[in-house]
């Protein structure tokens, strides 16, 4: 079975290292060490606390109530306006997203280069929620 560092869990679950660290610490996730003394996460435990951590989003944490699955919190990089459409580019870690929409929708969030913004991601559309 596949196990993996604390900083590749990190990685999947979208937090810092310190965070998944400290979940570790409280017992929230299995670990066991590897010869090198390494803290590791069993692949299976992996899977089941990601499926904890994503049920536990709430709305109180500050997110928005959505039907999106798939956040991608980042910064705007780019906003191009049109008479009627924008497009706007949003650099989320290693993903460079594009949306297009409306330009009374980019006018209404206030949306410009450098402010934090989360692209979600439903099928094959984009939306933008101002964070």
């Amino acid at each position: 079975m596949q196990s993996y560092t604390i900083g590749q869990a990190a990685r999947l679950l979208g937090v810092s290292p310190d965070t998944a660290r400290r979940w570790a610490d409280a017992g929230r996730v299995v670990t066991h060490r590897d010869e090198g003394g390494r803290r590791l996460i069993g692949g299976r435990d992996l899977a089941a606390f990601s499926v904890e951590v994503g049920q536990g989003a709430h709305p109180e944490d500050g997110e928005p109530y959505t039907s999106a699955r798939n956040a991608f919190p980042g910064i705007v990089t780019a906003v191009k306006l049109g008479d009627v459409a924008a497009q706007v580019e949003i650099q989320a870690g290693p993903h460079r997203l594009v949306s297009l929409l409306t330009r009374e929708a980019v006018e209404e969030l206030g949306l410009e280069v450098g402010m934090q913004a989360t692209a979600r991601v439903k099928s094959t559309s984009v939306h933008i929620d101002r964070t």
